[in-house]
């Protein structure tokens, strides 16, 4: 099976571009989702981290508070890689678990943070989904309410542009509309079947 490490900064259109691949009857294993199923109230991952980081973080149904724990660590990088060395682990291990029951020719895994977690070697080939920034701001800003300082602040946190398209092994821009996306992931789509031909399983 072809792995492919879809990634992307944040507003890119990570999940748009996913789901045109699915289209194709590819599956799709998303590292945010299966981060928090892990921090449900109650999980072990969500213990560990209102351990570290404090009640203060907690919600009162005992879920953490997300919004609050995101401004905290944005703005503390020691903060975030205290998280991320709780977290990572733990979304690595369920990628791991996921991967050997996919019977696809391919498959794709969104990972955000694919590069900044070291996370390549999960992966046969990166795929970064691109956009100008000013692009990004706006859709994150429609989509989720957040003040342009915020989005800043995670664009900070996360590796620049320019560290991130060097990484890639394929690029997607969407800076257009949904028909430019469509036909790069047709022709992507295409691309990935011709080489799972000549690579069917991964090591």
């Amino acid at each position: 099976m072809l792995r492919i490490g879809l990634t992307g900064g944040i507003g890119c259109g990570k999940s748009t571009v996913a789901g045109l691949f699915s289209e194709y009857g590819i599956p799709v294993i998303d590292a945010d989702e299966i981060a928090h199923r892990l921090t449900k109230p109650g999980t072990p991952a969500t213990l560990d981290i209102l351990s570290a980081f404090g009640p203060e973080f907690a919600a009162a149904d005992g879920d953490i508070n997300r919004k609050h724990l995101a401004k905290h660590i944005f703005n503390n990088p020691a903060e975030r890689q205290r998280l991320e060395a709780i977290l990572h682990p733990q979304v690595r291990a369920a990628i791991q678990q996921q991967l050997p029951r996919l019977t696809a020719p391919s498959c794709i895994l969104v990972i955000p943070l694919l590069i900044e977690a070291g996370l390549q070697d999960l992966v046969d080939r990166v795929l970064v989904v691109d956009a100008e920034e000013e692009i990004q701001i706006s859709r994150v800003q429609k989509r989720d309410g957040r003040s342009e300082e915020e989005i800043r602040a995670i664009l900070k946190a996360q590796v620049s542009r320019q560290e991130r398209l060097g990484s890639a092994d394929d690029c997607i821009i969407n800076n257009g509309d949904l028909s430019s996306l469509r036909e790069q992931v047709k022709a992507l789509h295409e691309t990935y079947l011709s080489m799972a031909e000549k690579q069917p399983t991964s090591g």
